[in-house]
């Protein structure tokens, strides 16, 4: 009986390591992704990834947990867009939205954006394992829209993967502001829920022997930092293949932009890995789409997303009379694999709303 635990244990590390945040195995692929730089052109070799930074402050959470939140714009632009990152990820994630999108406010004024870290995620304070949850995520939101925008100023809410979760648990939470302070919601990679087959982008049967494991075993894995330390041992060559399977499925997509996303992972402790995973599964916020659906919706999916696959997306623009851009030969990252797509999403959107704006302000 000790034996097979243990032996659970190692493949639920082997997992964690190699799939955390189903997005991305991490081992050595920044050793293999100089490598190939110079094996072939890469327009993204020479971004400043990591650098975008705005005017950093600190929300404080319901709970205390201080999350950290930067602002780029005018206090007195006629929309602020706030932008909710994925799982294991930070702000950074939305680093070419946050390059692209200033000066594309109502009558050419300057938009105001907000982006933040999630809680244990990034910059922000390291949560306690039971408040890990989506529903949490959502109060987090709502306390981010408190402190950085002012009553009666139109939001924009845009959400990749656990983000737009964390849209859909404010929604569930505070109906009253959408229609009223939230005026368009975008979606990205995302799921209303039902994700109880998701496989952390392996096969079906690996991953299932993950999903029964409790959270408290789960949390476990972070006192096994030695299990996955021996998964990061691999090959760089196996690594950068599983990364991009699991994140991507562009096969052009920059050797940079994997390093880049690897770095993110790589920062998140495994034990914040293994705590968030329980509540992503269990996540259900089918009911919470009736309220979002008052305001304009863009949903973007990948076509080949291993995570939260096609269907889930169509679903959700179905349930929300959304626009849905699909991209094909995309994979769970759409923000960092086809920026000009998320981008160009959002300005659709902000087209969208703009007439209802300039009535707010005439």
């Amino acid at each position: 009986m000790v034996s097979r635990n243990r032996r659970r244990i190692g493949i639920a590390g082997a997992v964690a390591g190699l799939g955390a945040a189903g997005i991305g195995a991490a081992v050595g692929v920044r050793r293999l992704a100089v490598g190939r730089i110079a094996l072939r052109p890469d327009p993204d070799a020479d971004e400043p990834f990591g650098e975008l930074r705005g005017e950093p402050t600190t929300v404080e959470a319901d709970d205390g947990l201080p999350l950290h939140v930067e602002v780029d714009g005018p206090d007195d632009a006629p929309l602020t867009v706030v932008f909710c990152h994925g799982y294991c990820l930070t702000q950074d994630a939305w680093h070419y939205q946050r390059r692209d999108l200033p000066g594309r406010g109502p009558g050419g004024r300057r938009l105001r954006m907000v982006f933040w870290d999630q809680r244990s995620h990034g910059r922000s304070g390291r949560s306690a394992p039971t408040h890990a949850t989506i529903d949490q995520t959502g109060s987090d939101l709502y306390a981010v829209l408190r402190a950085t925008t002012r009553p009666g100023q139109p939001v924009v809410l845009v959400g990749h993967s656990m983000g737009g979760m964390s849209i859909m648990a404010l929604a569930e939470a505070h109906p009253e502001l959408f229609g009223d302070r939230i005026v368009g919601v975008a979606l990205v990679n995302t799921s209303g829920g039902d994700l109880r087959e998701m496989t952390l982008g392996l096969p079906m049967a690996l991953a299932r022997l993950v999903q029964p494991l409790t959270p408290g075993a789960l949390r476990g894995l972070g006192r096994r930092a030695d299990l996955v330390d021996r998964v990061r041992g691999l090959g760089a060559d196996v690594a950068f293949m599983v990364t991009k399977r699991m994140a991507f499925a562009d096969r052009q997509v920059s050797p940079t932009v994997v390093d880049f996303l690897e770095q993110m992972i790589r920062a998140t402790p495994i034990d914040v890995i293994a705590e968030f995973y329980p509540t992503l599964i269990a996540h259900d916020k089918a009911a919470a789409l009736e309220t979002v659906a008052r305001v304009p919706a863009v949903v973007m999916v990948g076509g080949a997303d291993r995570l939260t696959p096609v269907e889930h997306g169509r679903r959700l623009a179905e349930a929300l009379d959304a626009e849905l851009v699909e991209i094909a030969e995309a994979g769970h990252v759409l923000p960092l694999e086809y920026p000009g797509v998320v981008t160009g999403g959002v300005r659709r959107l902000i087209d969208r709303i703009r007439p209802q704006l300039e009535e707010r302000t005439a």
